[in-house]
C-alpha cells in the first residue's frame, strides 16, 4: 500500500474535499483509482483531474 493513498490524503495533496475526490472516483475521472471494500485508494504517482466545469461564464444548453 506504499504506492497509494486515501481519499483524505489525495484531498490534503490536491487542495479539494474529500468528498468531491468521493464524487470524482465514481465517475471514473481519477485515473488508477480502485476501490477496495469501502475505502478508495489512488495511486501517489496521479495527477489531480483537471477541472470540467465552464469558466466562460456561457452556458448552451443542448437542443434536443
Amino acid at each position: 500500500m506504499d504506492n497509494y493513498m486515501t481519499l483524505k490524503e489525495a484531498a490534503k495533496k490536491w487542495g479539494i474535499g474529500d468528498r468531491r475526490i468521493n464524487a470524482l472516483c465514481l465517475q471514473g475521472r481519477i485515473e488508477g483509482a480502485t476501490r477496495i471494500g469501502n475505502m478508495w485508494v489512488i495511486p501517489t504517482t496521479t495527477m489531480k483531474p483537471s477541472d470540467a466545469r465552464i469558466k466562460t461564464g456561457k452556458y448552451v444548453k443542448e437542443k434536443s
